[in-house]
């Protein structure tokens, strides 16, 4: 797949997104191996958030972000040619140096953030900015483009929704990978790289077999969230103006 050696993708996303689903995709090709949100132990265990089944995820995950980090630029699993990394946006704390991670090849998924919103508080109510990694995706975002290396691929999950293969092909064009048509569809169920948490948060996408058509209305933002959905929306836009479309 690579002059290199193995390619390893980190698709950065925040909660409620698509990144389950994209993480199915690419599991479906062949030549994948996946990562469920590696870094989400250290993330509980350093700032003590009260989230599902937090106990359980720390005592059963490494904690010691720097080990993680070294796995994700070390082996591939199973000796595959592609290793995909599911990562969370809001996982990233400020003490934690990206540097290690310079190896990878870098993607965002972007969601709209009144579609994030309401299923984000359907499973947790307490929520702020930070939570939803909004600004932690662009800073991560701007960071990769100020290295100098090439401008990452920015995937808006719609636009997915609407056209997966037209996107997907983009993605992989972007990411300097070969598309599988088996990205399209996945058989439903939970899987053995699904991490703890899938019982609490992936009971839509167990069932799923595909990428779903998109939903073009939104549900009402409650009323005590706007002045936090416009401040997320600000950082959505500016980076949507970055976005992949298909060819």
């Amino acid at each position: 797949m690579s002059q290199n050696g193995p390619v390893r993708v980190a698709m950065w996303s925040g909660p409620r997104n698509i990144s389950t689903a994209m993480m199915r995709s690419f599991e479906n090709r062949a030549d994948c191996a996946v990562w469920d949100e590696p870094f989400y132990a250290h993330y509980l265990a350093e700032t003590g958030l009260c989230h599902p089944m937090a106990g359980d995820i720390i005592a059963a995950y490494e904690t010691d972000w720097r080990a993680v980090a070294a796995r994700a630029t070390g082996p591939v699993p199973d000796g595959r040619a592609l290793f995909y990394q599911k990562h969370m946006t809001h996982h990233i704390l400020p003490h934690m140096e990206l540097d290690c991670l310079a190896g990878l090849r870098h993607a965002f998924l972007i969601r709209d953030p009144a579609k994030v919103l309401p299923s984000y508080v359907d499973k947790r109510a307490e929520v702020t900015l930070a939570d939803l990694g909004f600004p932690q995706q662009r800073r991560l975002f701007d960071l990769l483009r100020a290295s100098g290396a090439q401008e990452p691929p920015v995937l808006d999950a719609d636009d997915v929704l609407a056209n997966p293969e037209g996107m997907l092909r983009a993605l992989c064009g972007a990411l300097g990978i070969s598309y599988a048509p088996a990205m399209l569809s996945w058989p439903a169920g939970r899987r053995d790289s699904d991490g703890l948490w899938a019982a609490h948060w992936y009971g839509a996408v167990e069932q799923s077999t595909g990428f779903a058509a998109p939903n073009k209305t939104a549900r009402a933002v409650p009323g005590h969230l706007t002045g936090l959905l416009a401040a997320a929306d600000e950082i959505y836009q500016a980076l949507r103006a970055h976005r992949l479309t298909a060819p």
